[in-house]
């Protein structure tokens, strides 16, 4: 299955019994940002790709980042190598063989292939910034605040770092 996902409101970590990110598909996305609007978290990786595992375990598996993951935003995880259909806002996205990626993983990177990246869209789906690369919970956790919280609209992204440091 392309997409990694939990039922009910918070998936628990048997390791360690603290909140981990509720990973969700576009279409569940879509569905519950009717309902309650949120920015839109989409973690794109590939299954050969040793810098996305260790997101997975360092940055994402972090039960602060969880938690406010899982407070503002919909997340949804994206194997960009995905060979299953996905529609989004009414468009049929497919795997591309001569690209060697699912065409919405490519829309959303803007055709800069490179992973682990993290793309950040507003409550309408629309492209706040893809973000490519690894980050720790730290440099993350900035990233977090500066979308769902509005920065982007006050100012780059360095100058927020900056005062948060």
């Amino acid at each position: 299955m392309a997409f990694r996902f939990s039922s009910g409101d918070k998936q628990i970590n048997k390791n360690t019994k603290e909140e981990s990110i509720k990973w969700i598909t576009f279409q569940e996305a879509e569905k519950l940002n009717k309902k309650q609007p949120r920015k839109i978290l989409v973690d794109i990786y590939t299954d050969w790709c040793g810098w996305c595992k260790k997101m997975d375990k360092s940055t994402f598996s972090d039960a602060k980042t969880a938690a406010y993951v899982n407070k503002h935003y919909y997340a949804v995880k994206l194997n960009a190598e995905t060979k299953e259909e996905i529609v989004l806002n009414g468009k049929t996205y497919r795997f591309k063989t001569d690209w060697g990626v699912n065409e919405i993983a490519a829309e959303l990177l803007q055709g800069k292939m490179g992973y682990p990246s993290t793309v950040y869209l507003d409550e309408k789906f629309n492209m706040l910034a893809p973000v490519m690369g690894f980050y720790d919970v730290k440099k993350f956790d900035n990233l977090l605040r500066y979308y769902a919280e509005n920065h982007y609209k006050k100012g780059s992204f360095e100058d927020f770092a900056a005062k948060n440091q």
